[in-house]
């Protein structure tokens, strides 16, 4: 049952003095390393998957996101999974142009690969197992041109995030098979009530509307096209680090929905890092309207 309540959103804390005393000591300081996250996604009660990402988003004009995920418990009842892969890129504004995507990996005993690279900013398919895919109906040419993959378009919401404080717009996501129309607007502010060791404090949350419009296979029935919300909170989940998801609720059809926590933050449990200060952004001073507390 989710409890609501009002609450004021605290100011940004400055630099700490001895973080700025080595920017001036630094010729030329170091970049950031990408941050782990380890995420538990949940349904029915059940633990389904967990997800091992390192976020490498700090960077002024590129971008990288990495990671490996396995289907846990009762979900290998449905075929076990175990998958890696991820993106690079780099950032036009706010915009995410990726430049490689490649994801690798089991479904059901079957191998699985993808790689798309992105020459002129046009997607080109150059590995894609197994080759014959269900009869999936191709994605024409003209609608992938200004499309981005999946994780590309986490690094955009990130970036839009840390940047303006809100999550307003909208992206094409393409990744070898289907094409998704994606739109996101700007929620509110909440406050994350933590799950177990699950990270909590205040979070923007972003609520998505997915639609598939290609790709589609013979056997699809009404439901594949009917549009797709979906709900993510993004904070910086430590003082320092970059936006990223802290907590994701989306529709399952086997599970009914499925919520995904933030359960590690670099090698600690997020609750044990969770802080008020590392989550200024999208503070309602930058247009993002309080909003209700949420339970786990």
């Amino acid at each position: 049952m989710v409890q609501t309540r009002r609450f004021a959103v605290p100011r940004p804390l400055g630099t700490p003095l001895w973080a700025a005393a080595i920017a001036l000591a630094s010729a030329a300081p170091a970049a950031a390393e990408p941050l782990r996250a380890v995420y538990s996604v949940r349904g029915g009660g059940l633990q389904l998957m967990t997800v091992e990402a390192l976020f490498d988003l700090d960077q002024p004009a590129r971008y990288s996101i990495q990671a490996q995920w396995r289907t846990t418990g009762m979900a290998r009842l449905f075929g076990g999974a175990q998958f890696s892969g991820g993106t690079e890129g780099r950032f036009a504004g706010t915009d995410a142009r990726p430049t490689r995507y490649a994801v690798e990996g089991t479904w059901r005993g079957d191998r699985r690969q993808t790689v798309l690279e992105y020459p002129n900013g046009v997607p080109v398919l150059r590995i894609r197992l197994p080759v014959e895919n269900d009869e999936r109906q191709p994605v024409p040419e003209a609608q992938q041109r200004g499309t981005i993959d999946q994780f590309s378009a986490m690094a955009q919401l990130s970036r839009m995030v840390s940047t303006t404080g809100r999550c307003d717009g909208q992206a094409s996501v393409y990744e070898g098979l289907r094409l998704v129309q994606m739109q996101v607007r700007t929620g509110g502010r909440d406050r994350i009530f933590p799950w177990s060791t699950s990270w909590s404090g205040e979070a923007t949350r972003c609520s998505f509307v997915g639609r598939q419009v290609a790709g589609f296979k013979p056997d699809d029935d009404d439901r594949v096209r009917e549009p797709q919300e979906s709900t993510a909170w993004m904070a910086s989940p430590r003082p320092g680090a970059p936006v990223i998801p802290v907590r994701v609720e989306l529709p399952s059809r086997l599970f009914g929905s499925l919520t995904i926590y933030l359960m590690e933050v670099g090698n600690q449990p997020a609750n044990a890092v969770s802080s008020n200060a590392g989550n200024a952004a999208g503070a309602s001073a930058t247009g993002a309207p309080p909003a209700a507390a949420r339970a786990p």
